[in-house]
Order: C-alpha cells, then sequence, then structure tokens
C-alpha cells in the first residue's frame, strides 16, 4: 500500500520538472486586498466580486463590455499628435508621444467607435488614462468632434466615457481650444435632439470635467471615481479651509447635484440601453 505511505523524505521532484503559476492568473483587489481568479474578475467587469472596487480600465475594456460581442468600427484610428509648440520637457514632445505609443499600444488618449449595443447603433469616444495621463490635446478633441459628427450624419446616440487629468501641457492653447471645440459640437447635437450620456470614471478632473464631460443630456459616474476641477490641494490652499470628507467622490458630486446617477459597470449596458430606449 506504498500508494498511501510515503516512503521517502522531502520532496523528491527535480527542478527541471517544477511547474511555476502563469503570471496574470490571479488578481488582488488594491481595495480590499482580496484575491480572485483574473478570469472571474473580467467577467465582473473588472470588478472585485469582494468588495466592488472598480479597477481603472481603458478603451478595450469598455468597448468589449459595451458593444455586442466586441464588434464595432473604429474611426480614425490612425490619428496622432503633431508638435505645434515644439515643446521639449525632459524630451522632445513628438519622442514622448513616440515612447507612450510603443509602450500603450494606442495612438492618442481617446477612441471613437460605433456599433450595436444590445442591438441597438451607438457610436462611443472614450479615454484611455494609460496615454499621458489622459491627457487632452488637439487629437482628444478633433477625435471627440469627429466622433459627434458621425452620430449626427447617422442619427446614433452619442457616448463619452471620460478618464483625464485634463489639459496637455505640451500644447498649451492648441489643448485649451479644445473645450470650446468639444462643447460647440455638442450643441448641434442638441439642437438635433440626438441624445448625449456622459460617463465620468475615475479620475475625470481639469479641462476634460469643465467642457464636455459635464456637459452630458445625462451626467453619469461610476461608484468612487474622483472627479473635479483643481485638485483637493490646490483648492485647500486657495479657500483656506478643510474639504468635506469625500469631497469630489461621484456619490459627494451626486449629493450636490452635479449628476443624475452613478451607476455599477456590470449594469452599465444595460442601464444605457434602458435609458436610450426612454428617449426615442
Amino acid at each position: 500500500m506504498s500508494w498511501f505511505i510515503r516512503k521517502d523524505k522531502g520532496i523528491q521532484t527535480p527542478t527541471e520538472m517544477k511547474r511555476e503559476a502563469p503570471d496574470g492568473l490571479w488578481y488582488q483587489c488594491p481595495n480590499c486586498k482580496k484575491v480572485m481568479h483574473t478570469r472571474e474578475h473580467k467577467l465582473n467587469a473588472y470588478t472585485c466580486v469582494h468588495c466592488n472596487f472598480h479597477e481603472k480600465i481603458g478603451s478595450d475594456a469598455y468597448f468589449s463590455i459595451l458593444f455586442d460581442d466586441n464588434q464595432f468600427t473604429e474611426l480614425d484610428a490612425t490619428m496622432i499628435s503633431a508638435d505645434p509648440l515644439n515643446f521639449v520637457d525632459t524630451k522632445a514632445y513628438p519622442d514622448r508621444v513616440k515612447s507612450t505609443i510603443s509602450k500603450t499600444g494606442l495612438r492618442d488618449a481617446v477612441r471613437t467607435a460605433y456599433g450595436p449595443m444590445n442591438e441597438a447603433p451607438i457610436t462611443i469616444a472614450c479615454m484611455d488614462f494609460g496615454f499621458i495621463g489622459g491627457s487632452m490635446g488637439s487629437v482628444v478633441g478633433e477625435k471627440i468632434a469627429r466622433a459627434i459628427d458621425h452620430s449626427l450624419n447617422t442619427n446614433t446616440p452619442f457616448l463619452m466615457i471620460s478618464r483625464s487629468g485634463g489639459a496637455r501641457m505640451m500644447e498649451a492653447g492648441f489643448s485649451l481650444m479644445q473645450m470650446a471645440k468639444t462643447s460647440a459640437k455638442l450643441a448641434l447635437l442638441a439642437e438635433a435632439k440626438i441624445p448625449y450620456i456622459s460617463l465620468l470614471t475615475d479620475p475625470t478632473t481639469g479641462g476634460v470635467t469643465a467642457s464636455f464631460a459635464m456637459l452630458g443630456d445625462f451626467n453619469i459616474a461610476e461608484p468612487g471615481a474622483l472627479i473635479g476641477f483643481a485638485g483637493p490641494r490646490v483648492i485647500r490652499e486657495t479657500i483656506g479651509k478643510d474639504l468635506p470628507k469625500g469631497f469630489q467622490s461621484a456619490e459627494f458630486v451626486l449629493e450636490h447635484g452635479f449628476l443624475d446617477f452613478i451607476v455599477d459597470r456590470k449594469d452599465l449596458k444595460d442601464k444605457l440601453s434602458s435609458l436610450l430606449q426612454m428617449l426615442k
């Protein structure tokens, strides 16, 4: 019965026979520190199955969540930033753009696409924080403007998913001009009575908050998202007072009337479809 009796002490497996767990198999929630299977985390719309913490995700993940069977047509996929100011900090701006493209696989801080969502057509612009902090430059403004034009031409609802640190300093005034440009395009969308829904995710700050992110027919947010214009430290030093607890969280902003509702990412697709159905 040696099958059930350990005859030799210690582990006898040769080193070359040992197997390591593959990288990326497990996900540890940064909020509650509990571990779950990566596949389980993905199936749960990249939210923690234990505490419902919403992990920061990019356009790839949002498109897979919202478009039916991840089927969509991307708009202006090859557009990249120029260097109108010949800007140099620790490196030249064109070099920074090239290295970021190489590192992230993205062309800029926003991707735009159209396709079916619960069998109804929709145009979506989604920002990627991984590209220079989701900063708003000329390409971001132009791609959003063209996505709005697509909504106007096809009479389809427009969804903007914002995640940004604000204006891109390397483009200075050119970046700030995108606030007016996108706002003007959204006014045309309103005139045509085509629904515009703005989804604010963590974080949405700066010039993005001050323009298209807060101009939706419905402004909605994910739980716990940081939403604001200037940072808490700047505001505290400006007004000389301590800020309320939870200041600039989605829940605080909702309570003070700047959001219509907060939506769990797992329910996002169905909530959006229901909302657009009511607006028909």
